[in-house]
């Protein structure tokens, strides 16, 4: 029986992904690895995206979006629902039966929801967080902590309107709580690499949530557990968040 119904990932590079075997899993689970299939689609370039929709047409049903193309693909789509054109970024594309596609953001849904279930969900929303790096995924994020009524203070490597650098840390630390790494560094293979932020003032308040989740653990999450930090997340249970959110726009 041949493959009807195809979904995939879009992004480059993609080994670090999990993607695919996550939704193979699922599929054979569901009974349905005869007609659904997932793909990586590794594009050096968002202008590459045309190409595999027009190959792939009629059996391709949907697309995740990840690094770095969150915000640059908003422009191949048709249509964004409300919530993602409010976060600015996609990281889901359903293709529609009149040939047209969708965007939407399922980062939102997965972040916000593995925060609310964390144990220290009490305590860090007493303070402002810090989100690092302000790409796509960042965007969902400070949509997601905002909305719990928690300020949040962004950071990038360079200060700018509404944003502090890296070397403004060292007097916020004692107001945060939350920090989240929303940047690459510490995903395979550059699992040395962690966000420059003053580990050194990092105490029991402090609640470091890493959305990298290939290492599991990263250099960043290590650097506070061994600092003595109140808890860390994962980015694993996220991931498997926006995938099934994704999975339920796709079938809707």
């Amino acid at each position: 029986m041949a493959i009807s119904n195809l979904f995939g990932l879009i992004g480059y590079p993609l080994g670090h992904s999990f993607s695919k075997g996550y939704f193979t899993k699922k599929f054979e689970e569901m009974g349905l690895s005869k007609t659904h299939a997932y793909e990586l689609f590794p594009i050096p370039q968002i202008e590459d995206l045309p190409q595999i929709i027009a190959t792939n047409k009629g059996v391709l049903k949907g697309l995740n979006v990840t690094i770095p193309y969150k915000q640059q693909v908003i422009p191949f789509l048709d249509t964004i629902d409300a919530a993602a054109e409010r976060i600015g970024a996609v990281n889901t594309i359903k293709f529609l039966p009149d040939g047209t596609c969708k965007g939407f953001n399922t980062d939102y849904y997965g972040f916000q929801n593995t925060l609310k279930k964390w144990s220290g969900f009490s305590e860090f929303s007493k303070y402002k967080a810090l989100v690092l790096g302000q790409g796509g995924a960042a965007k969902a994020v400070i949509a997601a902590i905002e909305d719990l009524g928690i300020p949040v203070i962004k950071v990038s490597r360079n200060a700018s309107e509404g944003i502090v650098s890296y070397n403004d840390l060292p007097q916020l630390m004692s107001d945060v709580s939350l920090i989240v790494n929303t940047t690459p560094l510490g995903m395979h293979p550059n699992e040395n690499t962690s966000p420059e932020i003053p580990y050194e003032l990092l105490t029991k308040q402090h609640y470091l949530y890493d959305i990298v989740y290939n290492p599991l653990q990263t250099a960043f999450l290590k650097k506070g557990l061994a600092a003595g930090v109140g808890g860390v997340h994962e980015g694993l249970e996220m991931l498997y968040g926006q995938a099934d959110k994704a999975w339920e726009i796709w079938n809707a």
